[in-house]
């Protein structure tokens, strides 16, 4: 019952926002009541809450020591360039958490769990290494191909446990699969960017390759602000062997030097199968999209 009146107060709201043609007092008015009802869930879930401010201190600690780290190994002033835009990063990531602390119900039983679970703070941990790559992109700093690798290698770890503990805990909420898909996206643009900064992949390829993010990105956008309507979160099966063949080609990327030899065999047909499968994983998930809203609307 409260999953339903939390579904209607959304739709209110981005219907509100639709007939206010989207101006800035909307916004405001959208950010302003979305803000309360997220602070009215916490205030009724107090666990739920406190759950939240762990989370929150250790992703606040392990923050601190990567730029401790990032000062002892780079120095002083790359630590300083790198510390607004990593510091932004952070605070969103913790404050979305909290905007959408009344997502964290079972998918099964749509009940509101009382933590948020081991399963999503790995998520969050993965998005934490998505931080500290782009706090270097909006810093300008260079990152070598060496600790992409290592982030790009913790991120594929934390991806392989946190859908497995869901599943084997009964713990799988919209929260973790929304979370799922966000700290994807920000780790995969993160290290494309990178990978277009060192000159180790072509323009045209990064571009596809964010666009398998965007292009579903911006067909929920337009579903929520134009017409209102709830998007489908969850993965179809050409998403997930696009996201295999675009992992396996960023090792293949990221190789170290003595791999060379092997990777530079599985790099042409692991990119022509990569950019098949990413040009079809985004029209296979708009199709569900649209198939979903089609018996809606019927």
């Amino acid at each position: 019952m409260q999953d339903s009146t939390e579904q209607t107060f959304v739709v209110d709201l981005l219907t509100t926002l639709r007939h206010d043609h989207f101006s800035a007092p909307a916004w405001g008015r959208f950010l302003q009541r979305s803000w309360l009802m997220s602070s009215q869930t916490a205030r009724d879930n107090p666990v739920l809450q406190r759950s939240w401010q762990r989370i929150t201190s250790l992703i606040a600690g392990l923050a601190m020591a990567a730029l401790v780290g990032n000062g002892l190994i780079a120095g002083p002033m790359d630590t300083l360039r790198l510390l607004p835009g990593f510091v932004f990063c952070v605070l969103w990531q913790q404050s979305d958490l909290f905007w959408h602390l009344g997502l964290n119900r079972s998918v099964q039983s749509r009940e509101l769990l009382p933590s948020i679970g081991v399963a999503n703070t790995l998520t969050w941990l993965r998005a934490l290494g998505a931080s500290y790559l782009t706090g270097r992109l909006i810093g300008g700093l260079s990152t070598p191909s060496s600790l992409a690798l290592i982030i790009f290698l913790c991120g594929i770890g934390t991806d392989i446990l946190d859908g497995t503990i869901a599943r084997r805990s009964g713990t799988q909420t919209k929260l973790g699969q929304i979370a799922d898909a966000e700290a994807d996206f920000c780790l995969y643009l993160a290290l494309t960017i990178i990978l277009l900064q060192n000159g180790v992949v072509a323009l045209w390829i990064g571009c596809i390759m964010v666009l398998r993010f965007l292009l579903p990105l911006v067909a929920a956008i337009i579903s929520y602000l134009l017409f209102a309507q709830p998007v489908r979160f969850g993965s179809t099966s050409w998403g997930k062997y696009a996201g295999v063949a675009q992992c396996c080609y960023f090792l293949v990327l990221l190789a170290p030097q003595p791999l060379a030899p092997i990777a530079h065999r599985l790099h042409t047909p692991l990119l022509v199968l990569t950019i098949c499968l990413l040009v079809a994983a985004p029209m296979a998930q708009i199709t569900a999209n649209h198939s979903l809203w089609a018996r809606r609307m019927a």
